[in-house]
């Protein structure tokens, strides 16, 4: 027996050695049973029977079967010649369904492949191109027969490459990438050649060829080394471009790119804006500049000129003019000199002062009445802060509910439930030495370090422990796992732990050690060599959709899950698809997403915490050799949240160390001895009291009213009102301490008195603020419109409680003063009495001795000027190169693991996030125009949906597209199409009628196709089939036998309509590029919403489409990012809303004084300018809560500007720069120290906190706003305002002179009491110090009744100012807080023990 076999093989070596290659003769027929040599694979292994025969001639059935699978050998019924059985025509065509499933989108590709199987099969001169090189005997149907087992097929390289080339550009819509790339094995799309594409469809280890095929490429004319009588086949293959023999249309763009239109390149994008060759922002600000510098300039020479003019004219005869060119020595004023402006601005501040007054007094008269009310508003307000609804997420926050992309993700999450939570670890193992592998099939890889298999086998270990997390659940009722979470593409109704989507380099070997550790000793070309794990992710990386690779381990590269692992979620910090020299692992659970208030939300969050532990453990454990970083979907809320809490304490530290400062400062400290009693310690708490509570009940009342709070405003509203507060507080309490109270004046009636004459300024600065940021509640940002509301009624109550509670605590504080009482032991007293001179504390002195006089010296003011302006400039330009965004890694603390993730996954991940193009209600699919204006395929309009975002993928660096979208309308025509066999009905059974899927074996169970072939290989359903297969496709899970199948790749990509059966909503995925920074975020955002309307644009043309049809991009990043296209419009309209009070308010209660509001208004805007031009400077990004900081800037630049604007309008002091001095030394002292000295040391805790956040924002920002406002406040303004500042108010003038006059009458009339009288107005200084009494000549108690009733307007002639001393005679002398006012000699009365007092003017001066 053994003998025989060896002559039956001898004899096949002899007849394959002398076969004949001539035409007309068949080197095999029939087929003889499987490959013995070949084990089970993924179809059937079935042998020819070596048969050296003329071909037969086909009849019947056997002719109508090669025409159907091999048209292109059709010569006639009586003509046609085959070397092929029915069998093997059968064979062939179930073989060639496989590779029609993906090719048959591109006719010409489909019949080329076709073309070359038929000619190595079924052609007639099959001997003339086929050379059989291994044969066996095997016993088939009980006959021992020889079968092939190997042959060499000779083709011409110009049909090979033909045929290549009509192919390489076929996509597969499910993944976007390239059909070649699963039929080219180990090289992929990028690295496949003609050779390569027919050696593996010659690979028997492929799981698909049932026997060895040796393609040759043989070039035209070349014969060296052909066998005899061998003539390479050269057929002329078809271009993609071109139409089939049976009538196949050519292919879509999409699939060859000779088919596409001409299309023009995107425009790349603006260029910087250029003028004269240089920066176009530079140059503009540099002209500016330049026309600022000589506008002043020549307003300082038209100003000397005048000077020299009104000189010359005093010296010919006029003399003493003021500031406003009013010779009062000479001329007396006339209402008619008065204008409305000037008449109104008296007016307003007598009415205000009176009510202030009135007011005050009332308030220190009941003080213990108005604490407990004040306290009963407060707590009434307060108590909804039970029902406080504090927001953390941050598309809450950031993004309005009726912003596009909120809608548009609404839409998206109604219709395919949220975007999946991720779960994901990227390992690395720096240091750790690669090895060089020199594999039999692939040559020699370099393996990096961390491609081993022992940190492979210990990833694995990592992703066990986590699959296999249990907890119990109380919102289940029941022990939880990943699979009641887990998003499972391919079995999402009842899904087991091998269902859930795991992503990772183990899913390669299906997480089975077993295969990891396989090896097998395998020959290839002679060679024979041991392959193991490394072949198969060589091959398995390079194409991930085989469900078999091609060495002789016969592994499935597809994970557990059953779908395909990309190589870019398995591996990371590759080059150019150098996988086996990758950086990092990667490794990523993907969760369901759930709404909030769904149960299975709280679930996932649990499992995440679980998790996050596991991962942490992990990596603190010393015997892991990774290092790693790691995220769960809820790390970036839970960071933000930690910060928060983290960071509370420095906020205490920083609201506790302004408290120190202000109780500290806001003592007098006349004495050692009554530092416990002049010190302010329970005046500066009840101030921070007064900002708590005002806070506190704002964020109540909102609370009531359901408006949520969130963290910004927890940290910034207190800062801000504490800011404003403090500011008040000192100014009241300064001016309260500078006053001396006058004779028979009470306590409370001073309070009144003083609180009249600050409270005006008071009252401007807070409601010019409130206002503005109740207009800020416009904005559309939830995070900026809720800051707006809470710190808007914070500040206004704020400013209530300073008119009640806080002039009712400094009532008790200046009772408890008055009895020398200690604070704290208000039993203990003191016996050193107060001073008489009033305390007029460091600061002041400092301003008006040194710090007014040098900054307004004529120098200084000029070098001011120049200086701002050139600041002023310099930040316009710096302003148009502030970066726009907040990258999300600075939301995080430093620290962070966050950080760590952010670092790996910008270094690492090689792909961009998935990005869907949605489209809603409106539009027919069902019809072939519609079908046309969505797909890619064969026949489909070139400007399509899915082709138009396949052009913008041609440019990815302008478009942010990488990879091109999925389309389920080209699967669904793909999985129609009968020559693919996925779609069948069922012909017998229980189920007949009714869809047959594709791995239905039983024997004539599904004889019928869904739909007919078309002529002309353009397939498009009608309306009822459409309708009608449309759910079995997305119910159809995807195999060998139908790769099309719909579950899992778009299951949840087309919404219906339960009743009608429309389309209400599908979506197409594409990937963007990999994006890093906010604005390539924002950037991809704005193309992708062009390239949508572009779309939409199109399909809205398509006949039946709905006019309010939409196509719209989503993913999960853009409700975050959008913000960013319009934030600075936004931020815009938002500031300029909150600019405009401080003009109006400004102008209304100053008596429609239009000069002053604008300069109040031009300071502000140069502070915001100036804000943000050191942002650029600094680094700080302009953001939403770099907006919110703006708006907040605008608030604090009123304090440092408006009470200094105010009290320079109302000073009636002769001259411009004396006016300044004056505002300067008397409202800058307490702007210096109520609002810088108040923030600085606050801010500087806050460079301590952890958040980078907090750091950036709060800190820098805060600072460079604080500092910006003080310099321009205290320097810049007074300045402003000695050039451009308001003239003397008139009307001022004049009821000075009237009360002049009166005086000199009262003067007249004989008195028997002294009374000191302010009597005149002069345009020269006089020198500070009290004057002399003057003592009058006693009169009837008429007159003595009218002189007690005689009133001076003070502080804004706004109160009775009466200097009455009956008791202390002519001892007493009422000291003044203005200085350097020149003193004239009293006219001698009837009386000479008695002078007029000589101090009117200072007095006024004083109060104004």
């Amino acid at each position: 027996m053994t003998c025989l076999a060896a002559l039956v093989t001898l004899l096949s070596c002899l007849g394959l050695s002398t076969a004949l290659h001539e035409p007309g003769f068949c080197a095999f027929y029939d087929e003889c049973g499987k490959n013995p040599d070949k084990p089970p694979g993924l179809l059937p292994a079935i042998v020819p029977c070596l048969n050296h025969s003329p071909a037969r001639s086909l009849k019947g059935e056997h002719y109508r079967r090669l025409k159907t699978v091999c048209p292109m050998l059709d010569q006639g019924e009586n003509s046609t010649q085959a070397c092929c059985s029915m069998s093997q025509l059968k064979s062939l065509e179930n073989s060639l369904i496989l590779s029609k499933a993906i090719l048959l989108r591109c006719p010409s590709c489909a019949d080329n492949f076709a073309h070359l199987h038929c000619i190595n099969t079924c052609s007639p001169n099959q001997t003339l191109t086929v050379k059989v090189t291994k044969t066996t005997n095997v016993t088939h149907l009980g006959v021992q027969r020889t079968v092939v087992l190997a042959y060499q097929a000779f083709l011409s390289t110009t049909f090979a490459e033909g045929s290549f080339q009509s192919c390489k550009n076929v996509r597969i819509p499910a993944t976007g990438g390239f059909a070649i790339a699963t039929m080219c094995g180990r090289y992929g799309a990028k690295l496949c050649t003609p050779q390569r594409w027919y050696d593996f469809q010659g690979d028997s280890g492929n799981g698909l060829a049932p026997f060895d095929i040796d393609f040759q490429l043989v070039p035209p004319g070349v014969t060296e080394g052909l066998p005899a009588g061998v003539v390479p086949y050269a057929g002329r293959p078809l271009r993609c471009n071109q139409t089939t023999a049976t009538g196949g249309a050519a292919c879509s763009c999409q699939d060859c790119q000779d088919s596409c239109p001409v299309v023009a390149p995107p425009s790349p994008p603006a260029g910087a804006f250029r003028l004269l060759g240089a920066d176009g922002y530079l140059v503009l600000c540099i002209i500016l500049l330049c026309l600022l510098m000589a506008a002043f300039l020549l307003y300082l020479m038209a100003g000397y000129y005048m000077r020299r003019v009104e000189r010359k004219r005093g010296a010919g005869g006029g003399k003493g003019k003021d500031g406003n060119g009013n010779d009062l020595a000479e001329r007396l004023l006339v209402p008619s000199d008065v204008s409305c402006t000037d008449r109104n601005s008296l007016a307003a501040q007598e009415l205000l002062g009176s009510l202030f007054q009135t007011w005050g007094t009332i308030m220190a008269s009941h003080p213990l009445k108005v604490l407990l009310a004040a306290a009963v508003v407060v707590v009434a307000f307060a108590t909804g802060l039970m029902h406080i609804e504090l927001t953390t997420d941050p598309i809450q926050l950031w993004s309005a509910p009726n912003s596009r992309a909120r809608r548009e993700k609404d839409f998206h999450d109604k219709y395919f439930d949220p975007f999946f939570r991720t779960n994901q670890v990227i390992l690395t193992a720096p240091g750790r030495p690669g090895h060089m592998y020199d594999s039999l099939l692939f040559g020699k890889q370099n393996f990096s370090g961390i491609i081993s298999k022992d940190l492979i086998i210990q990833l694995l270990e990592l992703q066990s422990r986590i699959q296999n997390i249990e907890f119990w659940s109380d919102d289940l009722n029941r022990t939880a796992s990943l699979k009641d979470i887990c998003f499972a593409p391919l079995n999402p109704n009842d899904p087991s732990l091998t269902d859930c989507a795991v992503n990772s380099l183990p899913q390669y070997f299906q997480n089975s050690v077993a295969n990891l550790n396989a090896k097998v000793n395998m020959t290839e070309l002679g060679v024979t060599k041991e392959v193991d794990w490394r072949d198969h992710f060589i091959y398995c990386v390079n194409s991930p959709l085989s469900f078999q690779d091609i060495t002789d381990l016969r592994l499935s590269c597809m994970a557990d899950y059953g779908g395909p692992v990309f190589p870019f979620l398995a591996v990371g910090g590759y080059d150019k698809d150098d996988f086996t020299a990758a950086e990092a692992l990667i490794m990523t659970f993907s969760l369901n997403n759930y709404a909030r208030e769904n149960p299975k939300f709280k679930v996932a969050l649990e499992w995440e915490q679980m998790f996050l532990d596991i991962v942490q453990e992990y990596q603190r454990n010393p015997t892991n050799n990774f290092t790693f970083a790691y995220m769960a979907e809820r790390s970036l809320e839970d960071e933000i949240n930690r910060t928060t809490s983290e960071d509370i304490p420095i906020f205490m530290i920083s609201y506790l160390v302004i408290f120190v400062y202000i109780a500290v400062a806001l003592g007098e400290y006349s004495s050692c001895k009554r530092i416990l009693v002049d010190s302010k310690f329970l005046v500066g708490l009840g101030g921070i009291l007064v900002v708590g509570c005002s806070v506190l009940a704002s964020m109540g009342f909102y609370a009531w009213i359901g408006i949520p709070s969130s963290l910004v405003i927890l940290q910034v509203v207190p800062f801000l009102v504490l800011a404003v507060g403090a500011d008040n507080i000192f100014i009241f309490v300064l001016e309260h301490q500078r006053d001396m109270r006058r004779s028979g004046e009470t306590m409370e009636e001073q309070i009144g008195r003083v609180l009249g004459n600050v409270a005006p300024s008071m009252l401007l600065c807070s409601l010019s603020e409130s206002v503005c940021f109740f207009l800020g509640a416009l904005s559309t940002m939830p995070a900026v419109k809720s800051f707006a509301l809470y710190a808007a009624l914070a500040v206004l109550l704020d400013f209530i409680l300073q008119m009640t509670a806080f002039v009712a605590l400094l009532s008790l504080d200046a009772r408890r003063q008055d009895g020398n009482r200690c604070e704290l032991a208000c039993c203990v007293t003191v016996t050193t009495q107060r001073p008489t001179k009033p305390n007029e504390g460091f600061l002041l002195p400092l301003m008006r001795k040194y710090y007014a006089p040098f900054l307004l010296h004529p120098i200084s003011r000029v070098v001011v000027m120049v200086v701002f302006l050139f600041m002023f400039c310099s930040s316009i330009y710096l302003m148009f190169h502030v970066t726009v965004g907040l990258d999300q890694e600075l939301a995080m603390p430093e620290g962070s693991y966050m950080l760590d993730f952010f670092k790996y996954l910008y270094q690492y991940f090689e792909v961009g996030v998935p990005t869907y193009f949605v489209t809603t209600k409106g539009f027919n699919y069902n019809s072939v125009a519609g079908m046309n204006a969505t797909c890619s395929s064969v026949g489909c309009d070139p400007f399509s949906l899915t082709q138009k975002i396949q052009y913008a993928t041609e440019y990815p660096e302008l478009s942010y597209m990488e990879i091109p979208a999925n389309s389920w309308v080209d699967d669904f025509i793909d999985w129609l199409n009968p020559g693919g066999g996925c779609c069948r009905i069922y012909t017998a059974g229980p189920n007949i009628g009714k869809f047959c899927p594709a791995n239905e074996t039983a024997p004539f169970a599904c004889l019928r196709k869904c739909v007919k072939a078309p002529s002309n290989g353009i397939l498009r359903p009608t309306v009822d089939e459409f309708n009608r297969f449309l759910p079995d496709f997305l119910g159809n899970r995807p195999d060998l036998q139908c790769p099309k199948g719909g579950l899992g790749a778009y299951d949840k990509a087309v919404v219906t309509d339960p009743n009608t059966g429309e389309i209400i909503a599908s979506r197409f995925m594409a990937y963007h590029t990999p994006l890093t920074t906010s604005q390539e975020f924002t950037a991809a955002l704005e193309k992708a919403r062009e390239l949508a309307h572009n779309i939409t644009m199109g399909m809205r043309a398509i006949p039946g489409t709905s006019p309010d049809f939409e196509v719209f991009p989503y993913t999960v990043t853009y409700v975050f990012y959008e913000q960013y296209l319009t934030i600075v419009p936004e931020g815009l309209f938002n500031i300029s809303l909150c600019l405009l009070p401080t003009f109006v308010v400004c102008c209304l209660l100053l008596g429609m004084d239009l000069r002053s509001g604008l300069l109040n208004l031009l300071t502000i805007v140069m502070i915001t300018v100036d804000t943000v031009g050191v942002m650029t400077l600094w680094g700080i990004d302009y953001n939403a809560i770099a907006l919110i900081n703006l708006v907040t800037a605008v608030g604090i630049s009123v304090e440092f500007v408006s009470h200094l604007t105010r009290s320079f309008a109302l000073s009636i002091k002769p001259t411009q720069v004396e006016r300044a001095k004056d505002a300067v030394t008397t409202m800058g002292s307490a702007v210096f120290a109520g609002v810088a000295m108040t923030n600085l040391p606050g801010i500087v805790v806050l460079a301590f906190a952890k958040a980078q956040l907090i750091k950036i924002f709060f800190f820098r920002l805060n600072l460079v706003i604080t500092l910006l406002g003080l310099v321009h406040g205290l320097v810049f303004l007074p300045v402003l305002l000695t050039y451009f500042g308001p003239g003397v108010n008139k009307a001022v003038l004049l009821k000075l002179q009237q009360d002049k006059a009166q005086a000199s009458q009262d003067l007249h009339e004989p008195r028997s009491n002294y009374v000191y009288v302010n009597q005149s107005f002069h345009n020269h200084e006089a020198p500070s110090g009290p004057a002399p009494p003057t003592p009058l000549s006693p009169t009837s108690q008429a007159s003595q009744d009218l002189s007690s009733k005689h009133v001076y307007k003070d502080l804004e002639l706004r109160s009775k100012h009466v200097y009455e001393d009956l008791e202390l005679r002519s001892k007493h002398v009422y000291e003044e807080l203005s200085s350097e006012n020149t003193a004239q000699p009293p006219s001698p009365t009837s009386d000479p023990s008695v002078t007029p007092d000589t101090r009117a003017q200072d007095s006024i001066d004083l109060k104004f």
